[in-house]
């Protein structure tokens, strides 16, 4: 008997190991959901983000805020807030193994959910192939809730939403810059460029959805800042750079008017040819001031461009935004990351 229940012993070990290290979990959101495990990757049904290996995360109490490690290969780190500084924002790092101190560098701003590991790894492949270093900052819900701490960057406070949660009823303008998270890009730019010795004065940005929602935004509300290109891809609706409508989908009210805008910035509005009315991925908010730039992403973002262009023509401003729509692709933000890191890095294109 006890060769027999040795070698069943041995096999409950066995499995009891495959399981431990066969366990996905999703990344920290602050949903029960952090809570559950799954047997296999994939995506969590709950708060839609991938699965990742249990054993791959790394809890934010151990790391040490402000202590820029940057590694070959994927990594991340912890920096203080910007206006408030116990917000800590993880920053989610990939660099190549063959990165030089002239490599250029893109920081790319996730969506809702926040999964800066996410949209890193999206990158990976380009970002070997083109040496490019890249940054993801992750902006936690904790920190940071709901869409006006995120996709309006900070920009309004003291928000009443009405029941359907289609429209906000009232809200507080934040007047001071300060209190925005636009600040935070130069500061990640800066801190690994000194971490690395980098030679290159200036990085690229990306943007999907709510993370395009906030590269708009940039542009208009901060346009003296060291980013190159900007890449504002599907984003779910806009802040026009006008004066007759009320902020957020205006200029009214804020601390901004249309002759102040920068058109010389290089803005790309980056859009999938099938984010259209037929996209039923990611939520899309309607409202009857929204719904005047369009029903859908594709048809918002065209809208936003032609206005500004308007805008621009009549104050004969010189105008660079761009308008770049990528065939075949819808609210896919891998197959987006995919298409900005040859439009940003193909030099044979």
């Amino acid at each position: 008997m006890k060769p027999i229940f040795s070698a069943i012993l041995i096999a409950l070990l066995f499995f009891s190991c495959q399981n431990k290290t066969g366990e996905y979990v999703c990344k920290p959101c602050d949903l029960s959901c952090d809570e559950l495990t799954f047997n296999k990757p994939g995506i969590c049904p709950h708060c839609k983000m991938d699965l990742i290996k249990k054993s791959e995360i790394i809890p934010e109490k151990e790391l040490t805020i402000n202590e820029i490690n940057i590694q070959n290969g994927s990594g991340k780190f912890l920096i203080e807030g910007g206006f408030q500084k116990e917000k800590t924002i993880i920053v989610h790092t990939y660099k190549p193994q063959n990165l030089k101190a002239d490599s250029p560098m893109v920081i790319v701003i996730p969506g809702a959910g926040r999964n800066g590991n996410d949209y890193r790894d999206a990158w990976i492949e380009k970002a070997d192939k083109y040496n490019v270093l890249v940054l993801s900052p992750e902006y936690s819900e904790k920190n940071y809730p709901e869409f006006w701490s995120y996709n309006l960057a900070g920009m309004i406070s003291d928000v009443k939403i009405n029941k359907e949660r289609t429209a906000m009823t009232s809200f507080k303008i934040s007047e001071n810059p300060n209190e925005w998270i636009y600040e935070d890009f130069d500061r990640i730019f800066n801190l690994s460029k000194e971490k690395l010795n980098l030679q290159t004065d200036t990085y690229d940005l990306f943007g999907h959805s709510a993370g395009g929602q906030i590269l708009h935004r940039l542009a208009i509300f901060k346009p003296d800042n060291k980013a190159n290109r900007i890449l504002a891809s599907n984003s779910g609706w806009y802040t026009l750079p006008t004066d007759i409508e009320s902020f957020p989908t205006g200029l009214k009210d804020s601390n901004k008017s249309e002759k102040d805008i920068d058109f010389s910035k290089n803005l790309v509005l980056f859009l999938g040819e099938k984010d259209d009315a037929n996209e039923t991925r990611g939520d899309l908010r309607h409202s009857p001031e929204v719904d005047q730039q369009g029903l859908h992403r594709l048809e918002r973002g065209t809208y936003f461009y032609n206005e500004s262009m308007k805008i621009a023509s009549k104050l004969n401003a010189e105008f660079n935004w761009k308008l770049k729509i990528i065939p075949n692709v819808g609210h896919d933000y891998k197959a987006m990351s995919e298409a900005a890191a040859d439009y940003l890095y193909d030099t044979e294109k």
